[in-house]
């Protein structure tokens, strides 16, 4: 089981590779997770300038979502949004 494991993701959490953090999908650390309101969403993309998990989906320069299999639900994004769009939600609400 140990070899297992180890295989999935290094001691410590470590990303020994460049480029190997693609590779672990770690949404599924979070107990929250990032919903926007695009009624308020302006755009600004200062969601994506602060999510330290390249997680905030832009499109044709606009928010368009969340990748939510690497987002870990920080909350970083609601916080520094300033129209408020962002509100983290309970995971399995």
């Amino acid at each position: 089981m140990a070899n297992e494991r180890s295989s999935e993701l290094p001691a410590g959490g470590m990303i020994i590779e460049r480029g190997s953090s693609k590779r672990y999908k770690t949404g599924e650390w979070r107990s929250k997770r990032p919903e926007v309101d695009q009624d308020k969403c302006t755009n600004c993309l200062t969601c994506w300038i602060y999510c330290p998990d390249n997680s905030v989906l832009v499109e044709n320069e606009k928010m368009t979502g969340f990748k939510y299999s690497h987002c870990k639900g920080c909350g970083i994004c609601a916080n520094q949004c300033p129209a408020k769009a962002i509100a983290m939600i309970e995971e399995g609400v």
